[in-house]
């Protein structure tokens, strides 16, 4: 059976450049929303850091690709120490309201402002006296008016050609999302002791976990410390007591400073050439 034909040169430099200015136009997105960073963003890291400091729960909620959008965004505040969770708005006008205490925060995202479900559960939510930020297109939009403080993305140019799919606007929301949840961890005096904590898993989580939490053996907790006085019975003896069988012992002077270190090894050796050391 033939091989698929080798795409030409010319269509794969067209692909190349189509993937490029997709990447480019999500850039020009979050260089849009960087800008348009003013007071009300300021404001929005003040209300939720009230949120967190009085023990709420920073709830985010989204329809579709902003929904998707704002569970990342909510896992983000809670690694970075803002307890937060994602609420679908649809749901939450089905029961899930009762998720949501009245010392919790919203924050809203849709890029029109207008998504009945999310414009519903905003409202709803803030009639009841509850903070809600928003992070959407414009101030003026229904989500941005019924809301304390709004977090713009602009009206940007999609990179999807079509001018459909969600791309640069979900690409501009995330980033703002990063971007405020990292000055929040900032405000809040987050630390990266903090983090490691709450991410124990993964390469992050070994990267960030103290060395002697790594050893399988500590001193003086599972590695046995002997007076270098003792005899190697006697030594063996206090070691074997220490249940675990590390294959070694560390041997220490009267003031428990580190004289030497005996390991199985030793024992063997020294075994092979003198019988009687062990009385010795």
């Amino acid at each position: 059976m033939d091989a698929t034909p080798p795409r030409a040169a010319q269509q794969q430099g067209d692909e190349l450049a189509f993937a490029r200015k997709a990447l480019e136009a999500e850039a020009r997105a979050v260089e849009l929303a960087a800008q348009r960073l003013d007071d009300d963003f300021l404001h929005a890291v003040d209300l939720l850091e009230r949120t967190v400091r009085r023990k709420g729960v920073i709830v985010v909620s989204g329809m579709g690709k902003s929904g998707l959008i704002g569970q990342k965004i909510a896992a983000t505040l809670a690694s970075l120490g803002a307890p937060a969770q994602s609420v679908h708005p649809a749901e939450a006008a089905h029961g899930d309201l009762g998720r949501i205490r009245p010392e919790d925060a919203l924050l809203a995202l849709s890029h029109s402002g207008e998504t009945p479900e999310v414009v519903a559960l905003a409202q709803t939510l803030a009639q009841d006296g509850l903070t809600v930020v928003a992070i959407t297109a414009r101030r003026d939009s229904a989500l941005g008016r019924c809301a304390e403080a709004t977090l713009e993305v602009g009206e940007v140019a999609e990179a999807c050609p079509l001018s459909l799919a969600p791309t640069s606007s979900t690409t501009a929301a995330l980033a703002l999302g990063d971007a405020l949840a990292l000055t929040l961890s900032r405000r809040l005096g987050f630390t990266a002791d903090d983090f490691a904590k709450r991410h124990p898993g993964g390469l992050l989580g070994e990267t960030l976990r103290p060395v002697v939490e790594a050893l399988r053996f500590v001193v003086g907790r599972n590695l046995p410390v002997v007076d270098e006085r003792l005899s190697v019975g006697e030594a063996l003896a206090q070691a074997d007591s220490a249940g675990r069988r590390p294959g070694a012992l560390i041997a220490v002077d009267s003031e428990g400073r580190l004289s030497g270190v005996f390991t199985d090894g030793d024992l063997r050796r020294l075994v092979l050439r003198d019988p009687q050391a062990l009385a010795r």
